[in-house]
């Protein structure tokens, strides 16, 4: 199947837009710490030509596709099998001690939600699987059958914000021992049989949140996020720029910390000037997160959760 037909970026041309001013000058670096079917990827090879790409992926399929669809630009790209939360490494193998920019799309990708058998999907039946990289790593299903009942409450809870978690881990340890979970459409009747009338009339499909939370965990995404973003804002050169697409609170929040962090004025209190080892190594682009337009959501309805902050180094880290 074509990378092309299953991919649309999400807010390129913001994305585009934030990153602009890093990006033009020759020899500037771009990173995509989200390749998954090169949108975007694509899009910053064609609209920078005088810039370099270093994109990485944990998923081996992804980067099968993207490397067809990257191809036309030669050793401008440099496709890396890796998680993001990895990149100083990545970086410091490719001999790359800085970059102009970097672009994060978190969250799962349009690939992984349409290939069945991936199991991301709530809304069609498949394995119960869920990892980003199938070589490695704990299923869904081994999650759903091994975790303790206090575990998996956790996990709902944390990942999920399910506020129904205990009664639907309550189900699942009564069915698990009936009979392991394999798939899905076993778990999202036994979600619809375990919720209250009331929460199932509204939020959209009632499994959504144990999914999420699901997902998060078996890929161990927030604890990536919170190493991947101050490793990205620490490789930034001085007048590097960073943007960062969001799909859930979880995540978003952890970005907004990040970036927060980096644009206060750490001085103690009452000092008449402040030193330059206190004073802020980011500038806020966004004023908030910025949402995808009624347009662009229309077209694509994966847009619609998206929030994107953008940030630019102005500082070196104090020594």
């Amino acid at each position: 199947m074509s990378s092309n037909a299953l991919h649309v970026p999400v807010m390129l041309q913001r994305c585009l837009d934030l990153l602009a001013p890093a990006l033009a000058e020759p020899g500037a670096v771009v990173v995509d710490c989200t390749l998954g079917l090169g949108g975007h990827s694509e899009a910053l090879l064609a609209t920078f030509p005088a810039a370099r790409l270093i994109a990485l992926d944990r998923d081996p399929a992804a980067l099968k596709l993207s490397a067809e669809r990257l191809a036309p630009y030669g050793d401008r790209a440099t496709l890396v099998h890796a998680v993001y939360d990895t990149l100083p490494e990545v970086l410091d193998g490719l001999g790359v001690p800085r970059v102009q920019g970097v672009l994060f799309d978190l969250g799962v990708s349009s690939m992984q939600l349409d290939e069945a058998d991936r199991g991301f999907a709530y809304a069609q039946d498949a394995p119960l699987d869920m990892r980003m990289d199938q070589t490695t790593g704990i299923s869904a299903a081994e999650v759903l059958n091994t975790y303790p009942p206090g575990e998996l409450v956790r996990v709902l809870r944390t990942y999920g914000e399910e506020k129904f978690a205990r009664k639907i881990v309550d189900a699942v340890v009564r069915e698990r021992e009936q009979e392991p979970f394999r798939n899905s459409a076993r778990l999202v009747d036994l979600i619809r049989a375990a919720l209250p009338q009331a929460a199932k009339r509204t939020g959209g499909n009632p499994a959504k949140r144990t999914f999420q939370a699901l997902r998060i965990e078996v890929n161990g995404e927030l604890k990536s996020v919170e190493r991947a973003i101050p490793a990205a804002v620490s490789r930034l050169a001085v007048g590097g720029r960073i943007a960062v697409l969001a799909y859930q609170s979880l995540e978003d929040r952890l970005v907004k910390q990040v970036f927060a962090a980096g644009a206060a004025n750490t001085a103690p209190p009452g000092l008449p000037v402040v030193p330059e080892r206190y004073q802020p190594r980011l500038q806020l682009l966004t004023r908030g997160a910025e949402l995808p337009t009624e347009e662009e959501v229309a077209e694509n309805r994966r847009a619609a959760p998206a929030r994107l902050r953008g940030a630019q180094r102005i500082r070196e880290d104090a020594p």
